[in-house]
C-alpha cells in the first residue's frame, strides 16, 4: 500500500512543447524579439522579374507584428 501513496503524490510535469520544423527552418529571432525570415520569389523563374523586384527583395525582411506571435508560438523556446 505505501507504494502506491508515493505515486499518488508523485508531481506531474506538463510535456515539453516542440518547435514546428518548418519555423526552425525559415526563421530566426532577433535580440529585440522581432522575426527574420527571407523574402519571398528568389527561387526560381528570375528572368521574368526585373532587376528592381531582385534587387529590393535581396537577402532578410522583418515579419510584420502582426504576424510575429504566431510564430513565437510556433517556437516556444526562442530559435537558435
Amino acid at each position: 500500500m505505501a507504494g502506491s501513496d508515493v505515486s499518488l503524490t508523485k508531481e506531474m510535469k506538463m510535456p515539453k512543447l516542440k518547435t514546428k520544423s518548418g519555423v526552425k527552418k525559415r526563421f530566426k529571432i532577433t535580440a529585440t524579439g522581432k522575426v527574420k525570415h527571407g523574402v519571398a520569389g528568389k527561387r526560381h523563374r528570375l528572368i521574368s522579374h526585373n532587376a528592381k523586384y531582385i534587387r529590393t527583395n535581396r537577402g532578410t525582411s522583418v515579419l510584420s507584428a502582426n504576424d510575429t506571435p504566431t510564430i513565437k508560438k510556433w517556437a516556444p523556446y526562442g530559435l537558435d
